[in-house]
């Protein structure tokens, strides 16, 4: 259980009010927002129109050289995320986090492969943690966030690349 999850079953039990706003957060699932393309003799568009940028505060892009790299993993209390590839191929993954400080071995991951030719944005809401690697060389990705550096800061975990995950077999 989350430490939100915790405040709001223990206000719950003491018959104390809550703030109705929250209780959807808890609800959120991670959800893939499925984008398309135009072509025309003007060039190619890649888009993704269903993606609302109204809580994003900033926004940062990860080029991998290579695709040894694993960046993984990070855990978010609070903050949510967006993962929108720009150039190449990236596999993201993520898990919903039972405990921050000292988190079950035994959570499952989930992934996706995210195609710069394929365009659709990943979301990720609080209480997950992440992580990514490049499936191409000189691959890139856009990650957006709903808060700023300083705070992200303050509120991240890491947690080892191989603790949930194995980044180079999918088929398991």
């Amino acid at each position: 259980m989350t430490r939100i999850e915790q405040i709001i079953a223990d206000k719950i039990s003491e018959n104390r009010s809550i703030c109705v706003i929250c209780v959807p957060l808890i609800a959120m699932k991670p959800q893939i927002i499925k984008g398309n393309t135009h072509t025309d003799h003007c060039g190619t568009l890649r888009f993704v129109n269903d993606f609302d940028l109204k809580d994003v505060r900033r926004f940062y892009t990860i080029l991998h050289p290579d695709t040894s790299v694993v960046r993984a993993w990070q855990g978010h209390e609070t903050e949510s995320k967006w993962f929108f590839p720009l150039k190449g191929s990236f596999v993201v993954a993520w898990v919903k986090i039972d405990d921050f400080d000292n988190p079950s071995d035994s959570l499952k991951a989930e992934y996706r492969i995210l195609q710069a030719n394929e365009p659709e944005v990943i979301y990720l809401p609080q209480g997950y943690a992440n992580g990514l690697r490049a499936l191409e060389p000189e691959s890139q990705i856009a990650v957006f966030s709903d808060m700023t550096l300083e705070k992200s800061l303050k509120e991240r975990h890491k947690y080892p690349p191989e603790k949930w995950f194995n980044w180079y077999n999918l088929n398991n």
